[in-house]
């Protein structure tokens, strides 16, 4: 026997004396819950002068894979999520029309990426395939005329179905330079309970908080209102101008307590109304993990109160933090509910992204309630289905109803949907029925679809209506030769799509959507889009033990 048998036979003993120990201790209940052929077709609206958009403030790199805390362990998981299932395929013939509201949120992205990197595949609902591809960059189309925000649209061969052809439908909203933005008023809001008490709890809010009040303004100005066992104000309206005085308050928070959530949104409301400017921005930014378990907490209610206070001019954004018993759900759908966005902070390169590579994103809006609606020709199309936004699907008739909600978008703001369609004489998803009728259409009709867009400005109430014809072309390209967003945000949606299962996927693996992916990169002066390739590696490696985790029922 070696020199080591003796340490190996105590560590069995002191192993067998714990077990026995263990014998001897009441159980409690586990909280652990299951859980082509040419180039690329392009268009864009009529073209006129463009505006350029102002240069981001400072480059910085992706947020890093080594850059993460423990993983809480999987037993102890009460994270909560929407589930939805994935869009249908729809028929032309039945179903021609599709209609949604855009989202700009970022949160599933940093969410799914802060799982791979402790090692574990996300829970599929975890998953909102808009919100991975909306997280990066694109060059689009710019602004044009009176218009806040250009559109464009680029069809190629499907990557993962040579049946199918990938429509792309690109918004890109004019940016604006910090010193160019309304004087804002801001309350932090911010979740100073017992569950924030860790790492990646409130010791990562203060430092975030922290980054965003160095961009502040002498015509801004800030309030600070904290909530546990109950709410209150730690800072009234205070002057950007005023920061060592702004820092002094963020850093004396301290966590413990239970979570009265309730009452601390009913609080910072009060604040914002108190420091309101006309015309500016008034904007609330939630920071917390989402587990409220005082007073109101049930998730309707929550959603309620949101919405009847945006009435008052005043937005709502989430910013989440923690794991294990986050509450992602109400995080996205809360800022959904007080016309805000929502990003999931999983560590400060991701903060520093949200709060100072895009703060004019994150505070002004250029376009409110902001709709889509696609018509397809079904003489050139027989079957299609919308690639996410599963939670942001309307009805035909809310598309013209200016009562109906939709998404905000931020200045500098990238939107992009795909569809994926079937021309008329391929195969596609659904058996041909018997007795349907042939689609009659004008002969040398070319449109492909009809593209409309309804959008309010952020001073009107009655929304404006934009319209183009999407054109089928003459043949498709083969995604090759498609450009190289188009290319890079087709790889970013086959990687949503094999998270979840991979039903529509087929034979195009992890490697092909890294090999996308990577020969799609360009420019990528933050690197982003290099950090997405090794995300999409790390969950290849992880995907032969499937360590996919569920969030609670």
């Amino acid at each position: 026997m070696n020199s080591r048998s003796p340490i190996l036979l105590c560590g069995i003993a002191g192993g067998v004396a714990l077990a026995l120990a263990g014998c001897r201790v009441s159980q409690e209940p586990s909280l652990d819950s299951p859980s082509a052929e040419s180039a690329a077709s392009v268009q864009s609206l009529p073209a006129g002068p463009a505006i350029v958009p102002a240069p981001l403030m400072t480059r910085m790199a992706a947020p890093a894979a080594r850059e993460r805390w423990p993983a809480p362990p999987a037993a102890a998981s009460r994270e909560q999520y929407q589930r939805l299932a994935a869009n249908p395929v729809q028929a032309v013939a039945e179903a021609p029309v599709s209609t949604f509201s855009i989202d700009v949120d970022t949160g599933s992205y940093a969410n799914v990426r802060r799982f791979l990197n402790e090692g574990r595949l996300p829970p599929a609902e975890a998953v909102r395939l808009e919100e991975l591809v909306n997280y990066f960059p694109y060059a689009y189309p710019l602004p044009t005329g009176n218009a806040p925000f250009g559109v464009g649209t680029e069809l190629a061969v499907t990557p993962w179905n040579a049946q199918s052809r990938l429509l792309r439908i690109a918004i890109k909203a004019s940016d604006m330079q910090v010193a160019q933005l309304p004087a804002a008023n801001l309350v932090f809001l911010v979740d100073v309970s017992g569950s924030m008490d860790r790492p990646d709890g409130l010791s990562l809010v203060q430092s975030t908080l922290k980054l965003l009040v160095d961009q502040l303004r002498a015509q801004d100005r800030v309030s600070l209102v904290v909530y546990a066992g109950d709410a209150s104000v730690l800072l009234e309206p205070t002057s950007g101008s005023r920061k060592a005085a702004i820092r002094a308050a963020i850093e004396q928070l301290r966590a413990g307590g239970s979570t009265a959530g309730e009452s601390g949104i009913q609080l910072a409301y009060q604040q914002a109304r108190k420091g309101f400017i006309k015309g500016g921005i008034n904007r609330i930014l939630l920071a917390t993990d989402g587990d409220f378990n005082v007073g109101v907490s049930d998730f309707e209610s929550l959603k309620a109160l949101a919405a009847d206070k945006r009435k008052s001019g005043i937005s709502l954004t989430t910013l989440g933090f923690g794991t294990g018993n986050y509450n992602e759900q109400l995080m996205e759908q809360l800022a959904d509910a007080g016309d805000g966005n929502y990003a999931y902070i999983d560590n400060l390169r991701e903060a520093r992204k949200v709060l100072v590579e895009q703060l004019s994103s994150t505070l002004a809006t250029v376009a409110r309630d902001v709709k889509i609606q696609v018509e397809f020709n079904p003489a050139k199309v027989s079957e299609y289905r919308l690639l996410g936004y599963e939670n942001r699907a309307l009805q035909r008739e809310d598309f013209s109803n200016d009562k109906v909600d939709a998404g905000d978008i931020g200045a500098g703001h990238s939107v992009t949907a795909l569809y994926e369609v079937v021309p008329v004489g391929n195969q596609g998803w659904l058996e041909p029925l018997r007795y349907r009728q042939a689609a009659q259409t004008p002969a040398g009709d070319s449109e492909l679809a009809w593209l409309r867009i309804r959008y309010k400005t952020p001073e009107q109430n009655s929304s404006r209506l934009l319209e183009t014809a999407i054109q089928a072309p003459a043949s498709y390209a083969p995604v090759s030769n498609a450009s190289e967003d188009l290319r890079f945000a087709a790889a970013v949606a086959a990687f949503a799509q094999q998270l979840g299962g991979g039903r529509y996927t087929g034979g195009f693996d992890w490697a092909a959507t890294a090999a996308l992916a990577r020969g799609s990169r360009g420019d990528d002066p933050f690197g982003l889009r290099n950090e997405f390739v090794q995300l999409v590696e790390l969950a290849q490696s992880l995907q032969t033990g499937d360590s996919r985790t569920s969030g609670a029922e």
